[in-house]
C-alpha cells in the first residue's frame, strides 16, 4: 500500500493542503499539519503542496507478483433460465479489446448442468480463444460456495491476469468471494476498463455518489477482478463460424461440498428492465409538478417506450429508484432517448451517452446535455411535449 508522508521540516504552514482537501482530512494542530481519518488518498495535497512537504511513498515490503505468470483475460459466463445472460457477450467484447492491447488470449468459463458443453459452444462464436466448461447435474442451480470452488480451480489452472464478472446479483455474490480466495483486489460496478501495456487493468467506476470517476489499479497481485455493469460495454459480434477450443474440465467431489441446500426453485416472471428498452423518455428537474409526469408517460407510451427519471426526482419521491438513469442508477443504451428538462450533468450523461439517438429538450441553451445530444430543442418542454404528443396521435 501507499502511505502519505508529511515532511514537517519542509512545511511552511501555508495552508494550501488544508484549503484544497475536499474531505477535510488536512488540519493544522500544535503548529504542524496533520492528517485525520477522513483521508481518502485522493492525492490532491501532494499535487498542491508548493514545498513538496507531502509525498506518497510505496510500502517497500509489499510483495511483487510475477506478472509474466498471469496472462489473458477471463470472462465468467453467467447463465439464466433462457440461456446465457446478455452481459456475458458484453464482457467478451470488452475482453477482446483489452486482450488485443497486450496480445494475450481471451478465456471464458461456463458452469452448468450436464448439458453445459452444448450450451457453451455458442461462446465460440463470440471471440473466446478457449472456453472451459464445468458440467454436472448439481451445478444447475447457483450455490455461491460451490461456484467459487469451481471458478477458483479454473483460475489456478489457467492463471489469467484479469477476470471479468457481470455486476448482476449473482456476479456480486461470486466475485468478492473468489477475489478473497486469491487475496487480490476487486473493483465493483465498473463502467469503463482500460489495459496498460504492463497488463495492469485500469478499472474505472463512479465514487462518492457519482461525483468523481475513480481509476483503480491492482499493481501487486493477480488476478485482477472487476465486476462490470450491464449495458455499458459493446457486445461482441457473433461470427458464423466457431473459433477457439472447448475444454471440458473435471468437477471434483470436493468442489460440490456446500453449506447451502436448495429446497426448491421457481422461475419468476421476467420483468423488462429499463436497460432493455429501445425507447426512453427522461424527466428531469424541468418538470414542475409530479402530476406532469403523466404527460411524459403518455409520450413514452405513444413511442412504445418507457418513462425514466433523473436522481432529483427520485429523491423527491416522485418515482421509484428503478427508473433512475445515471452513475448512481441504471445505465441504458436505447435506440432513442428523449430528455425533458434534463440539464445533463456528468453523473447522468455517463448513464446514457451510449444511446444511438439523443433528443434533448431544455430551455437553457447552455445546458450540458446539448453537447452530447444528436438533436437539440431549446424550448420549454411544456410547449414541445404536448405538440409531440399531438403529432404522434395524428399519425396514428
Amino acid at each position: 500500500m501507499a502511505t502519505l508522508v508529511l515532511h514537517h521540516e519542509k512545511c511552511t504552514l501555508c495552508g494550501n493542503c488544508v484549503e484544497n482537501c475536499p474531505f477535510g482530512a488536512m488540519e493544522i494542530k500544535d503548529g504542524k499539519v496533520q492528517i485525520n481519518a477522513s483521508c481518502r488518498m485522493c492525492r490532491l495535497c501532494v499535487k498542491n503542496c508548493p514545498c513538496e512537504a507531502i509525498t506518497l511513498e510505496e510500502d517497500q515490503e509489499q510483495p511483487q507478483v510475477d506478472k509474466e505468470q498471469w496472462k489473458g483475460v477471463m470472462v465468467f459466463v453467467e447463465q439464466e433460465a433462457s440461456g446465457i445472460h446478455p452481459v456475458a457477450y458484453e464482457l467478451l467484447g470488452e475482453a477482446k479489446k483489452l486482450a488485443s492491447v497486450i496480445s494475450q488470449p481471451v478465456y471464458a468459463v461456463y458452469i452448468g448442468d450436464e448439458n453445459a458443453d452444448q450450451q457453451a459452444k455458442e461462446l465460440l462464436h463470440y471471440g473466446a480463444d478457449q472456453v472451459f466448461v464445468y458440467a454436472h447435474p448439481q451445478l444447475k442451480e447457483f450455490r455461491a460456495d460451490v461456484y467459487v470452488n469451481i471458478l477458483e480451480d479454473c483460475i489456478k489452472q489457467v492463471r489469467p491476469g484479469s477476470v471479468l464478472v457481470g455486476a448482476t446479483s449473482l456476479g456480486r455474490s461470486l466475485a468478492p468471494r473468489c477475489a478473497t480466495r486469491f487475496r487480490t483486489g476487486l473493483t465493483a460496478d465498473c463502467t469503463k476498463l482500460e489495459m496498460k501495456e504492463n497488463t495492469d487493468l485500469v478499472q474505472i467506476r463512479p465514487a462518492f455518489g457519482g461525483n468523481i470517476m475513480a481509476q483503480i489499479i491492482t499493481t501487486h497481485s493477480r488476478p485482477q477482478f472487476a465486476t462490470v455493469r450491464y449495458k455499458v460495454m459493446d457486445a461482441a459480434s457473433r461470427t458464423p463460424e466457431e473459433k477457439g477450443t472447448l475444454t471440458i474440465c473435471e468437477v471434483k467431489e470436493e468442489f460440490l461440498r456446500s453449506g447451502i441446500r436448495v429446497e426448491n426453485t421457481r422461475i419468476m416472471e421476467k420483468v423488462k428492465g429499463l436497460e432493455e428498452e429501445e425507447v426512453i423518455v427522461v424527466a428531469g428537474r424541468g418538470v414542475k409538478k409530479q402530476e406532469d409526469l403523466n404527460m411524459l408517460e403518455e409520450l413514452a407510451g405513444l413511442l412504445g417506450g418507457r418513462l425514466a427519471t433523473t436522481r432529483p426526482l427520485v429523491e423527491k419521491g416522485w418515482k421509484d429508484v428503478t427508473t433512475q438513469i445515471g452513475l448512481s442508477g441504471r445505465t441504458v443504451k436505447p435506440k432513442l432517448i428523449i430528455t425533458c428538462g434534463v440539464s445533463g450533468a456528468v453523473q447522468f450523461a455517463a448513464g446514457m451517452d451510449g444511446s444511438e439517438c439523443i433528443v434533448a429538450i431544455n430551455q437553457d441553451q447552455e445546458a450540458p446535455i446539448f453537447k452530447i445530444a444528436n438533436y437539440c430543442i431549446a424550448d420549454d418542454l411544456y410547449q414541445v411535449v404536448p405538440e409531440l404528443i399531438q403529432q404522434l396521435k395524428n399519425r396514428a
